[in-house]
């Protein structure tokens, strides 16, 4: 297995984490395992970014830039919903 291979395996296996950990923080039913599950969340996520970074950094991970009109467009259609 390549090393791209095993970095986007662990990134798609940190972002699964990072879901489970957003549904306990959302469920917690007292603020001690609410704490926790954040805590965790937060470092999950900490480590979900490290990982995105080094995959772009080594071109591993493509990512498009948006066209200036559909950004506008976007943000003009957000904005009439408030």
């Amino acid at each position: 297995m390549e090393d791209k291979d095993l970095m986007e395996n662990e990134l798609l296996v940190i972002k699964g984490v990072c879901d489970l950990y957003l549904h306990g923080t959302i469920e917690s039913s007292t603020a001690e395992v609410h704490t926790a599950f954040k805590e965790a969340l937060n470092e999950s996520l900490d480590i979900q970014n490290k990982i995105y970074n080094l995959m772009k950094e080594k071109g591993w991970y493509q990512t498009d830039t948006a066209e200036q009109t559909k950004i506008d467009s976007a943000k003009q259609k957000f904005s009439t919903m408030q």
